[in-house]
């Protein structure tokens, strides 16, 4: 797959919940651009390591590395095998988390606390363990994978929605705290995308889902991976402190 940005070759991408969906496509499109990427996942490791093996058979290093980025040692050791097998980070995209389909009565506590901790703590604290990097570097790019039920919301989707809101929050604050330090945050805001996040909808689900976007279709992961191209390019050098909305309309 070609991109229309000039190619890097000497910059590290890190993509977290990297291993497949959205966030593999978005390791391919930095990679196919010349970045070496690291792959964080916590579950999917024949998904990343086929990734990686994938990655390094087109030329381009690639790494994988298992954590759990709802806890701070989990951000932490991502960040330190970044460190150690590439010694810089140019662009992290904070990508990983998990949906959940529920009424607001039935969500407990520990569902709540999970899907809390899956999308929002692990972009914070990810962005924590990378820091100091970024702010000492003096340049650099954060992306945060938000999603359209942060802007509008979700009917079964409270939580999830919550802490997509919580993302958006967070953009606009980072943004503000690294913009001295010459560091873009952005978000984006996908909406109805073709991932294992809408596998349990039925194809007459899905049907009605796309006669509900303007644009005619639901998503693909590549519709996002290429907003987060752009955004970390020198294309986007005057924006900071965005979500894009990539959902067909669909928040319309």
């Amino acid at each position: 797959m070609k991109t229309i940005y000039p190619t890097i070759t000497d910059k590290v991408a890190v993509v977290t919940g990297g291993a497949k969906g959205i966030g593999a496509c978005i390791a391919r499109r930095f990679s196919d651009a010349g970045y070496s990427v690291a792959i964080g996942y916590r579950n999917s490791a024949e998904e990343a390591d086929r990734l990686v093996c994938e990655l390094e058979r087109c030329g381009r290093r690639a790494m994988a590395v298992r954590a759990d980025l709802s806890s701070y040692d989990g951000a932490k050791r991502l960040r330190d095998a970044v460190m150690t097998e590439f010694g810089r980070i140019d662009v992290l995209v904070c990508n990983a988390g998990s949906s959940l389909y529920k009424l607001i009565c039935d969500t407990s506590e520990k569902d709540f606390d999970g899907v809390m901790g899956d999308n929002l703590k692990s972009a914070f604290l990810t962005t924590r363990a990378f820091y100091d990097d970024f702010a000492f570097s003096r340049c650099g790019n954060i992306i945060y994978v938000s999603s359209v039920w942060g802007i509008k919301g979700a009917s079964n989707e409270a939580a999830y929605s919550a802490a997509k809101a919580g993302i958006i929050g967070l953009v606009k604050s980072a943004a503000k705290e690294l913009a001295p330090c010459g560091v873009r945050v952005n978000g984006i805001a996908p909406g109805a995308v073709m991932t294992d996040m809408l596998s349990h909808f039925s194809s007459d689900e899905l049907a009605d889902i796309e006669r509900e976007i303007p644009l005619g279709r639901i998503g693909s992961p590549c519709d996002v991976a290429g907003v987060a191209l752009f955004l970390a390019s020198d294309a986007a050098a005057y924006i900071t402190g965005e979500v894009i909305t990539v959902a067909g309309g669909y928040e319309l």
